[in-house]
């Protein structure tokens, strides 16, 4: 499969898009990364290897600081204002689900009621920052507006599984910390890890936003 790129304006300067399409889409997957890494993150990658043999197209968002070299992320409204421009430009015919890890999580659960998303895919949502749980961002996860899927590290030190409320659709990845890394002796595979991220979000989208509709075979 091959990936696709293209270059699209922002209002705050040129984004990146990372196009890897599915033969037969039931949905699109609009995902972007941290403030830190980029759109290469292992578990973006995967999502964008595996997803689209199973009818689901990803495409990856790399946002204008990213792209211009700098070393740390731009205002959260900055992010914002990317991932509207690059649903804009997608002009999807398919269901949308606006995603990404960390910060680009954040970012999706707040567009994504205003992007007409069909759902939100929330990895390694940092819930707090690191030590300080009374900073809550509960409230950005609940304004999405939308059926929202969190992807969560069983040790990220941003919010653990079991600070989040009992209502919300959440999977846990087995010793995991917020990049999803899991240790040598741990008690999965960082392969097994990558292949719950996957198959969760695929196992998801058949089923809140593709309306059942299953893709052409599992993933991995």
């Amino acid at each position: 499969m091959t990936t696709v790129e293209r270059r699209i304006d922002t209002p705050h300067g040129e984004a990146r898009l990372l196009v890897d399409q599915a033969r037969a889409p039931v949905a699109t997957a609009l995902l972007s990364h941290g403030a830190g890494a980029g759109v290469d993150t292992p578990d973006l990658e995967a999502l964008a290897r595996h997803l689209p043999r199973n009818g689901v197209t990803v495409v990856r968002l790399e946002q204008p600081w990213k792209v211009a070299g700098r070393r740390v992320a731009t205002a959260p409204a900055t992010l914002d204002a990317a991932l509207v421009a690059a649903a804009n430009r997608l002009r999807t015919r398919t269901p949308l689900v606006v995603g990404g890890r960390s910060a680009g999580a954040r970012s999706a659960a707040r567009c994504a009621r205003g992007l007409a998303a069909s759902g939100c895919l929330a990895l390694s949502f940092p819930l707090h920052p690191p030590g300080r749980p009374e900073k809550t961002r509960l409230d950005e996860l609940r304004g999405a507006g939308v059926p929202v899927l969190v992807v969560q590290g069983e040790r990220d030190s941003m919010g653990r599984p079991e600070e989040f409320p009992d209502d919300l659709d959440l999977c846990v990845v087995p010793g995991a910390d917020h990049s999803l890394k899991v240790p040598a002796r741990g008690p999965i595979s960082q392969d097994d890890a990558l292949a719950i991220v996957v198959e969760s979000a695929l196992e998801w989208i058949v089923r809140e936003v593709a309306g059942g509709v299953r893709g052409n075979g599992r993933a991995g």
